[in-house]
């Protein structure tokens, strides 16, 4: 068969076992995403197995597959980066920040912990990057998935919703950032080392000079064409930069002015192609990741994953919930939904992957955990706060009294505005 006859088909195999498994999951109650990247996993050798999966997608078709993936990749971070917006923090900064803080410090350092004692077996090089790699992907939180849930379970106007979305977009910017450094420490080795030392210039070039001029292109009868322009202009410096082009459309996205009409009508204009080319993303993902192929000592390396990774980010989570004076079943529920990781887990790991920060065989048990933890935010919450309503009680009072008493006076608002909910997620795949 010819590579694009080829390519056809594995589009509609993907797109077909996206929508199914999509469909599954939300009559499960799950966000759709988490079908989609099942979907994934089903269509590669983990259970198609390698001669199956080789019959529809040959190696031929793979390097078109991965363009289109890197394509919708490019699309979804910047969408990421225009929904991020410094007003989700208005009025609650300090709790937010504590609760940004406390959810990723402490499974951050316990990844650190874990890195460094398998990297002698698992580093493919040099140790410092993978044991920032690690501490990073067992500390993402998923800002898209996490509006979705929100929004499905009708959280996204009450104050326990606002602060786990503020808390999260503040979380994505850490990790987006530590995984920039990850991958220019992987990077400095190489001879074109010194292309990092311009990554300041670029940073303010964005914002000092193409801001403006997008203020002015939003305005133009048809600015999708320079959009577009831009937005994969930004995406090659950041390759040639060797940070990675979806540092360079996150930031895009960032640097977009904060026109909500104009965001919205544009988001809107985006989705179809990301709906097409995300699930070959998820795809893409799911070729590279053979469970089949885990040594039985490794399903053990797994549990412990799982196990800092949860812990890490609850325990975190609920704690620095606590201590601003938070109720303990509030608390208990921001734990729970900063733990969801989804989509930004798989972007994360597809760029250490991809840079060789890390082996197949530990991708595929991180892409394990990226679907364990955020199919457990569902029952996470019924169990914690089956209402999803955050109740107008005082908190314990303790030593902290004056934080205390802050958490107190913004806890008493039932409702406030949601961050950018005037466009939300897309419902079949979108940044979930």
């Amino acid at each position: 068969m010819p590579p694009l006859q080829y390519l056809m088909l594995d589009l509609v195999v993907i797109l077909a076992a996206a929508h199914l498994c999509g469909t599954a999951a939300k009559r499960l109650g799950q966000p759709r995403v988490i079908g989609e990247i099942a979907a994934g996993l089903l269509l590669g050798p983990t259970a198609l197995g390698h001669l199956a999966g080789d019959a529809v997608f040959p190696a031929e078709s793979i390097p078109a597959l991965k363009i289109l993936a890197a394509v919708g990749l490019t699309l979804f971070m910047f969408i990421v980066g225009m929904e991020l917006d410094h007003r989700v923090m208005r009025g609650r900064a300090r709790v937010v920040t504590g609760l940004a803080l406390g959810s990723t410090l402490l499974p951050l350092a316990l990844g650190c912990a874990l890195a460094l004692r398998i990297a002698p077996g698992y580093a493919d090089g040099a140790t410092l990057p993978f044991v920032l790699f690690v501490g990073v992907a067992v500390s993402a939180t998923a800002f898209p998935v996490l509006a979705r849930i929100l929004a499905d379970r009708g959280m996204q106007r009450t104050l326990i919703g606002g602060i786990a979305l503020s808390a999260a977009a503040v979380i994505d910017i850490i990790a987006y950032t530590l995984l920039s450094l990850a991958v220019a420490l992987n990077s400095a080795a190489g001879n074109e080392a010194w292309r990092l030392l311009l990554v300041p210039v670029y940073v303010a070039v964005l914002f000092t000079l193409v801001r403006p001029l997008l203020r002015r292109t939003i305005t133009a009868a048809e600015p999708l064409p320079w959009l577009f322009v831009g937005l994969f202009a930004s995406a090659l410096a950041a390759e040639w930069l060797q940070i990675h082009y979806i540092f360079g459309a996150f930031a895009f996205g960032v640097a977009m002015p904060r026109d909500e009409a104009f965001l919205h009508r544009l988001r809107q204009r985006l989705e179809p192609a990301v709906i097409l080319l995300l699930p070959v993303f998820f795809a893409v993902t799911g070729l590279t990741v053979d469970l089949t192929d885990l040594r039985l000592g490794e399903f053990g390396l797994l549990g412990v994953i799982l196990a800092i990774s949860v812990l890490g980010k609850v325990v975190g989570g609920y704690g620095s919930a606590r201590l601003f004076g938070i109720p303990h079943r509030d608390s208990a529920t921001l734990g729970a939904l900063v733990n969801t990781r989804g989509l930004t887990e798989l972007v994360i790991l597809s760029v250490g992957l991809e840079q060789g920060l890390i082996d197949v065989e530990l991708y595929a048990m991180l892409v394990v955990m990226a679907l364990v933890t955020t199919a457990m935010t569902g029952p996470l919450l019924s169990a914690f706060n089956p209402t999803g309503k955050s109740p107008n009680r005082p908190p314990t009072p303790g030593p902290r009294r004056e934080a205390a008493r802050t958490a107190v006076a913004e806890h008493r608002v039932e409702h406030v505005p949601a961050p950018r909910q005037a466009a939300p997620a897309p419902e079949p795949s979108g940044p979930e």
